[in-house]
């Protein structure tokens, strides 16, 4: 079984910046990809940046140039960066990673998720 752990969320003023963190534990062979999904009240979960085993970065528009995505393979780690942070983006932050298991199953993985609140 594998388990995925967010934290970093938090209150924070419009224009500051928090970092996320997402731990894998468990049977862990290998992590594909990872990826940041967020979702806030009243609306669907919506995908916010993707990093491939090779270290490819992909961003939804409306976070492009404002977050980082990054990950720490040796700590089974995944990050995200966010800056100049926006009322809009106050949501809850969800982790999912592609990760295969020593059993050789491979399949998707979701956190619990971390409370991101950008207000003045």
């Amino acid at each position: 079984q594998v388990q995925l752990v967010e934290s970093g969320g938090d209150l924070v003023q419009p224009g500051g910046s928090l970092k996320l963190s997402c731990l894998a534990s468990g049977s862990i062979a290998s992590i594909y990809n990872m990826e940041w999904f967020r979702q806030a009240p009243g609306k669907q979960r919506e995908w916010v940046a993707t990093i491939t085993s090779s270290g490819s970065t992909h961003y939804a528009d409306t976070v492009k140039g404002r977050f980082t995505i990054s990950r720490d393979n040796a700590k089974n780690t995944l990050y995200l960066q966010m800056n100049s942070l926006k009322p809009e983006d106050t949501a809850v932050y969800y982790c999912h990673e592609d990760v295969r298991d020593y059993s050789g199953q491979q399949r998707g993985y979701w956190g619990q998720g971390t409370q991101v609140t950008v207000s003045s």
